[in-house]
């Protein structure tokens, strides 16, 4: 090995020398300074600064009574008071109150005009007093339609536009309502005796509500009307003789199959119905846009949930009233909803000639009726032939 050589690898050693001390020193200096920098940063930091306030507005809480005390009706109510509340995330709750608590159900509409109750959920046809026009959204005569396509009018066939005119032009109320929840035709109800022909229920002492009421009356029947829980012990006390609510697990639920066996289905005296949810107008133009459009929109939710609750109640609860209470389930004669029809042109004429409005709905209605039913019924495979098929006679 050679001088050069050894003088070179010594200068190679220095150098690894100096990569391990003084870039350590260097590294450790570099450091210190970063750290004497931090201390700086966490000295500043450490003086004492004022947190924002934080304000935290209170939920809006909205009052709203339901026509109902007991039973699916109230279930239903309270399936959409729960989505608005849920779906809120707390800046808004609505307290849904039972029949009675602060108003009676005739005066609920009124109560929530005047802003004694913030909302209500019931039906048009509880505040028919104040115009014929109201049944017309949920208890008027059948053109060929269900209660589903009836809220297809509203929403679209130019029907929302005419109840805001009831309601703001004609009636003069802070009210700003929706619709939700289409229920299926009403049965014909309860009778002492199977009714086989139309003649058998002149005279006739029944309950219903609404523009049936006029119907039923010019078919022949003395007309009472009563609120729900008052139908059974009416029948019972022979205070009516026949009386109809509106499916059967409500009727089950009030023990109709206790003062009657014979229980009709089919009828045209209400064969599209809708809940009503209605809200004081001040208080809800009062809400944040997201509020309304939830208040609004839970509605429509709620309307699905229903009509797919009421598929799976209503069926397991008739078959209950036929198995369990001997109940004897009959379809109502044609000869009966024929003479419904006639009746009804003799009520839808004899109103229109003293209402211009109602007149007006009526047309929007039938037009509307008119052109999705030819759609409907055209495409609308016949359904009983396939349940038949598979299932048997009726």
């Amino acid at each position: 090995m050679t001088k050069t050589t050894d003088t070179k690898r010594d200068e190679a050693l220095s150098r690894r020398k100096f990569l391990k001390t003084g870039g350590a020193v260097a590294g450790v200096a570099v450091a210190g300074v970063a750290l004497a920098a931090c201390g700086k940063e966490e000295k500043k930091a450490a003086a004492p600064v004022a947190a924002p306030a934080v304000v935290t507005k209170p939920a809006e809480v909205l009052k709203v009574q339901a026509a109902w005390g007991g039973g699916i009706f109230l279930e239903f109510a309270q399936d959409y008071v729960n989505r608005v509340n849920k779906m809120s995330g707390g800046s808004m709750k609505v307290e849904l109150l039972g029949v009675g608590a602060v108003v009676k159900t005739a005066e609920m509409q009124t109560a929530v005009h005047k802003g004694v109750l913030d909302g209500a959920h019931m039906v048009t046809a509880y505040w028919y007093s104040k115009s014929p026009v109201a049944s017309l959204f949920d208890t008027g005569p059948c053109f060929g339609w269900s209660a589903n396509e009836l809220m297809g009018w509203v929403q679209y066939g130019g029907g929302r536009a005419l109840y805001n005119e009831l309601m703001h032009d004609k009636l003069k109320l802070d009210l700003v309502g929706f619709f939700t929840g289409p229920m299926p035709a009403q049965p014909l109800g309860w009778f002492k005796e199977q009714i086989k022909d139309s003649s058998q229920m002149k005279g006739l002492k029944y309950r219903t509500v609404g523009l049936a009421a006029d119907v039923l009356q010019e078919m022949g029947m003395s007309v009472v009307q009563l609120p729900g829980g008052e139908i059974q012990p009416a029948m019972k006390s022979g205070l009516i003789d026949a009386a109809e609510f509106n499916n059967p697990t409500s009727d089950k639920d009030f023990g109709m199959q206790d003062v009657s066996k014979d229980y009709h289905l089919g009828s045209f005296h209400q064969s599209q119905e809708s809940f009503e949810v209605i809200y004081n107008k001040t208080r809800f133009d009062g809400l944040s846009s997201e509020q309304q459009a939830i208040l609004e929109y839970a509605t429509e939710a709620a309307s699905s949930d229903m009509a797919w609750k009421a598929m799976e109640r209503y069926s397991a609860d008739l078959v209950t009233l036929k198995e369990v209470h001997g109940v004897n389930v009959h379809r109502t004669p044609d000869s009966v909803m024929a003479d419904q029809l006639n009746a009804w042109d003799i009520v839808i004429e004899r109103i229109s000639n003293a209402d211009p409005f109602f007149a007006k709905v009526v047309a929007s209605q039938k037009a509307w009726a008119k052109r999705h039913g030819a759609y409907a019924l055209l495409n609308s495979p016949n359904y009983t032939l396939a349940y038949e098929h598979y299932y048997g006679k009726m």
